[in-house]
């Protein structure tokens, strides 16, 4: 199993409205790294969900439930899609300035590249990520 972290802007896509639907279609992602990073993943890795804006804050534990296919939404060009489906919600949310002030995660892509809306996260800084929320896997 694998770990991921996706970004989404509370105002576009809030984690309580993945929970009102129970999954989801993770589309129009173009950043082809974001692409490539959503290619790696398999049914069942572990993903947890960050509100970008001005909230910034991990807030929500997913799970791929279909690894990466071709983008519905994608016109042209080679674009990919996956499924999302809600595990449940942190107990308690993690800023960003937390993380950034944690010396523990100075090498995670959302700080050292916070552009991307889909990264990898080692095991051990998910699990250090989720007991920060108080939240069990």
């Amino acid at each position: 199993m694998r770990y991921w972290l996706v970004k989404q802007e509370p105002e576009t896509y809030p984690w309580t409205q993945l929970v009102a639907e129970k999954k989801t279609v993770w589309d129009g992602v173009r950043n082809y790294q974001a692409r490539n990073f959503m290619r790696e993943m398999s049914k069942g890795d572990r993903v947890l969900f960050y509100h970008s804006g001005k909230d910034k804050e991990l807030v929500g534990l997913a799970k791929v439930s279909r690894a990466a296919y071709p983008d519905p939404t994608a016109k042209e060009g080679d674009w990919s899609a996956f499924d999302l489906q809600v595990v449940k919600t942190l107990k308690r949310p993690v800023t960003l300035k937390e993380i950034k002030a944690d010396p523990r995660f100075k090498e995670l892509h959302l700080v050292r590249n916070s552009r991307l809306s889909v990264m990898p996260i080692e095991a051990k800084e998910f699990k250090q990520l989720l007991d920060l929320a108080q939240t069990s896997d």
